[in-house]
């Protein structure tokens, strides 16, 4: 997910004033704090359109839920979407369930207020990249397992799918300046404290344990082949598409993990960033 570099000012979300910016308060998980969700809008109502779900990054331990959401300024700005994005508990002070619950919450209450919010309910897509890509992933097979609601696609970049840390991919980078075996060590044992690694480990948090992936949205991935995420992104698309589910995999040659912030006008990441680009487009005008 792009993004502006570190110590960039931060992006006007208005667009210029084609996008209304809202910040609300919504029902958490059921005996949990509420949740708070920003809500950008096209300043121009042009009846229901696409909804896009976001979940930020930030290795399950920062962030916010303004972070990287700019990236999908374009497609309000142009009338095409409704951005949600959630802010959820992070980890080590609250660890799982209460990232993926609180996730899940916002989705719920997103689905629900469709109408409100201008969304299509049958045109609404979940996002997130990295953390916020295993998040995204574990939010889409709570709603498939609570039959609520209904996703019509999910974009999972570089997604942080698997706790067990046993691909050769989770274990080549050690201090490489990315996100390496130490980095995803120490995001897990975050979230999921002693559990990470054994037995008792839910799917919602490490979506690579799920056996069942039938039945989830047409699903867009994208990673870089020099990534610690790598493995369990291509085998998670594998899996879901031999569960039948649509699967759009995009590995790109020589990428490290945030790339497309670290390198963002190379080669690589502007091919990247368009095709990731023309996918949403496509949904977007379905």
């Amino acid at each position: 997910m792009s993004s502006g570099p570190p110590g960039a000012p931060a992006p006007d979300l208005t667009a210029g004033g084609l996008v209304t910016v809202e910040d609300r308060v919504v029902p958490g998980p059921a005996g949990e704090p509420d949740v708070t969700v920003l809500i950008l809008r096209p300043a121009t109502a042009s009846g229901p359109v696409a909804g896009i779900y976001h979940i930020h990054s930030g290795g399950m331990v920062t962030g916010d839920r303004r972070s990287q959401v700019d990236a999908l300024l374009p497609y309000v700005a142009e009338g095409r979407a409704v951005v949600v994005s959630v802010e959820y508990r992070l980890a080590p002070e609250h660890p799982d369930p209460a990232p993926v619950e609180d996730c899940y919450a916002g989705l719920v209450w997103t689905a629900e207020n469709a109408a409100e919010l201008d969304i299509d309910p049958h045109r609404l897509m979940i996002l997130g990249a990295s953390s916020g890509g295993g998040l995204a992933a574990g939010t889409a097979l709570l709603a498939r397992d609570r039959d609520f609601p209904a996703l019509s696609h999910q974009v999972l970049i570089c997604p942080m799918l698997d706790d067990r840390l046993q691909t050769h991919s989770s274990r080549m980078l050690d201090g490489d300046g990315t996100w390496d075996r130490n980095d995803n060590l120490f995001g897990w044992t975050a979230l999921l404290g002693d559990r990470r690694g054994g037995p008792d480990v839910s799917p919602y948090a490490a979506p690579a344990r799920a056996t069942d992936l039938g039945g989830l949205p047409r699903t867009y991935i994208d990673c870089g082949s020099a990534e610690s995420f790598r493995d369990e992104a291509i085998d998670y698309a594998t899996r879901l598409s031999q569960a039948g589910v649509l699967v759009d995999l995009h590995l790109w040659g020589g990428g490290c993990h945030g790339y497309e912030v670290l390198a963002r006008h190379s080669a690589i990441a502007r091919a990247s960033l368009a095709t990731r680009d023309e996918f949403i487009r496509r949904v977007l005008e379905s």
